[in-house]
C-alpha cells in the first residue's frame, strides 16, 4: 500500500534511549477509480491553481476544487472514496521516496567530497578539480568523470521503521531520517 505524505520535520522520542524520528503527515486524498490489481487513481491537493484538463477530471470524479493533482497508487480500498489508512496500524517497515534538497550548481569538493589543495603558500590549487584528462591517448575526458555540476533534487528512496502512527491526525513517526526539505511531498510504501 502506498500513501502520499508531507514531511513535517525531525524530532526524537521521549524514551530512554531516545530514538531520532522523522514525522510525516498523510495527505488527505480521495480514491477516484480502482482496478483489479488494487492500482488506483488518487486525487489530492497541492495548493496550485487548476487548468481545464484538471477541471474535467474533477467533474468526471465529482471532486471539489481543492483536489487538483492526480497520481496512481497501490491502495487497500476496494472502491472509490476516502483513502484507507488502516494498513498503517499493522505496518512495521516502509520505503520513503522524496526528492532530495536541491543544491544547484556545486563544485567538486561539495558535490563529491574532493580534498582540494593547500590553502596557502601560493599553491594556486585550493578548491579546484585538478587534472581531468589523460595523455595523447585517448585524447578526451573519460565518461563518468566526477566534476562540478548540478547537485541534489534527485529522487531518493530509503527504508524506515515505523515507530508510531496516529490515525486521527494521520501523522506517522519514522525511525531515522528521510530525504528532502520540511514541507516536501513524497510517498511511503508499506514493505512489511
Amino acid at each position: 500500500m502506498e500513501y502520499i505524505v508531507e514531511k513535517i520535520g525531525m524530532t526524537r522520542t521521549v524514551t530512554v534511549p531516545a530514538v531520532p524520528v522523522t514525522l510525516v503527515k498523510i495527505v488527505e486524498a480521495k480514491v477516484c477509480e480502482v482496478d483489479d490489481n488494487k492500482k488506483a487513481i488518487v486525487a489530492y491537493s497541492n495548493g496550485k491553481s487548476t487548468n481545464k484538463a484538471v477541471a474535467g477530471q474533477q467533474k468526471k470524479y465529482n471532486l471539489s476544487s481543492e483536489f487538483n493533482k492526480f497520481m496512481t497508487l497501490t491502495v487497500a480500498n476496494a472502491e472509490a472514496g476516502d483513502l484507507d489508512t488502516a494498513p498503517l496500524a499493522d505496518a512495521q517497515i516502509v520505503k520513503s521516496t522524496f526528492n532530495s534538497k536541491g543544491r544547484g550548481f556545486s563544485g567538486a569538493i561539495k558535490r563529491h567530497g574532493f580534498a582540494g589543495g593547500p590553502g596557502a603558500h601560493g599553491s594556486r590549487f585550493h578548491r579546484r578539480v585538478g587534472s581531468i584528462g589523460n595523455a595523447e591517448w585517448p585524447g578526451r575526458v573519460q565518461k563518468g568523470r566526477k566534476m562540478p555540476g548540478h547537485y541534489g533534487n534527485t529522487k531518493i528512496t530509503v527504508k524506515n521503521e515505523i515507530v508510531s502512527f496516529d490515525p486521527e491526525t494521520g501523522i506517522v513517526a519514522l525511525k531515522g531520517a528521510v530525504p528532502g526539505a520540511n514541507g516536501a511531498l513524497g510517498k511511503i510504501r508499506i514493505v512489511k
